[in-house]
């Protein structure tokens, strides 16, 4: 199986920390919290948002739209579509019947939901892939849209409570990191796009006594932050031990990673002993887009990539689980 194409929908407003520190401003001086908190301890200085009139779903639409046109595939030859956000609206139809019908895909295309917090895109790639190489279908599309405007909005009334406290605030932390965006990618047959990029596997493991730690909805995510970076960092550690037995990632071209932090990313290189220079960052810029991360992180470093590059796409997702995945540019 290879992947075709990537194609991506930055959301064109900019929400910067300071802004955010600044409507902020009466609980972090109640608190006596110093402002520049999510600049200085999670890296994070502007995140993305859409702009009036616009949506994840419709951004996911086009992103996948372009996606289809730059692998040359039409939209008749799809045989699945699988949506990976985390943005929803309702519990039910699924995300995906709207790009379902968007992309103008056939009725014999196979359209369903995955959810598995920030892993849901590379989950997808992965189940996409077996359909694939076990001859099922020959194309599918992965697609993904996040929205963090209604989740911030809830998340900063909420913390200008009068009932506030530092504990509280403190727990609220990483909805301000979120950013919103869409991605698109296309896979297919290797043997009949030789000039695809190869997914070659990986591994997955789940830890999911820690299902707690991270528990998010449209009304706020709420964290333990301190656990939730040592129940990931064992998950993590443990999981690219075992990946030893069968593959070596210890000199790969680009690593990837599920953009969280500065935190998050600084223990992940410094546990795996990966080489930091080879990890491109998009959360400075973009913040945390959820399952969107690791498309958009990729899609942005392939201009500096070139054939026979090893990239290993990484993260960590709620619950927790863990995925790892060499691609061979």
């Amino acid at each position: 199986m290879a992947l075709l194409s990537l194609a991506t929908t930055i959301a064109p407003r900019v929400t910067t920390s300071e802004e955010i520190d600044a409507r902020l401003a009466p609980v972090l001086k109640r608190l006596k919290l110093p402002k520049g908190l999510l600049q200085r301890v999670a890296g994070v200085y502007e995140r993305r948002n859409w702009a009036e009139g616009e949506n994840f779903d419709d951004a996911a639409i086009s992103a996948g739209k372009r996606a289809l046109a730059a692998a040359g595939i039409q939209p008749g030859q799809v045989g699945l579509l699988i949506n990976t956000s985390v943005t929803r609206r309702n519990l039910e139809p699924s995300v995906a019947v709207k790009i379902h019908h968007g992309l103008g895909l056939p009725s014999s295309a196979t359209n369903f939901d995955i959810a598995n917090a920030c892993l849901g895109f590379v989950n997808g790639m992965n189940l996409a892939g077996q359909l694939i190489d076990s001859g099922s279908i020959d194309y599918a599309i992965i697609v993904d849209g996040e929205d963090a405007d209604v989740i911030q909005h809830n998340t900063i009334e909420r913390l200008l409570s009068s009932e506030m406290d530092r504990d509280a605030f403190m727990s609220e932390f990483a909805s301000l990191t979120l950013g919103s965006g869409a991605a698109a990618a296309v896979l297919g047959r290797a043997d009949r796009h030789p000039e695809g990029h190869r997914l070659l596997g990986g591994v997955t493991r789940a830890a999911t006594e820690f299902n707690e730690l991270c528990v998010g909805s449209v009304d706020g995510m709420f964290t333990n932050a301190k656990e939730l970076l040592r129940g990931g960092m064992g998950l993590v550690v443990a999981a690219w031990k075992e990946a030893k037995r069968d593959w070596n990632w210890t000199n790969m071209d680009r690593y990837i990673l599920h953009q969280v932090s500065s935190v998050h990313t600084d223990a992940i290189v410094k546990a795996t002993g990966m080489n930091k220079n080879r990890v491109p960052l998009t959360y400075p810029k973009l913040g945390n887009v959820g399952p969107a991360s690791i498309p958009i992180t990729l899609s942005q470093e392939a201009e500096h990539l070139k054939k026979g590059d090893r990239v290993l796409l990484m993260g960590v997702g709620s619950g927790l689980n863990t995925a790892m995945m060499e691609l061979a540019w």
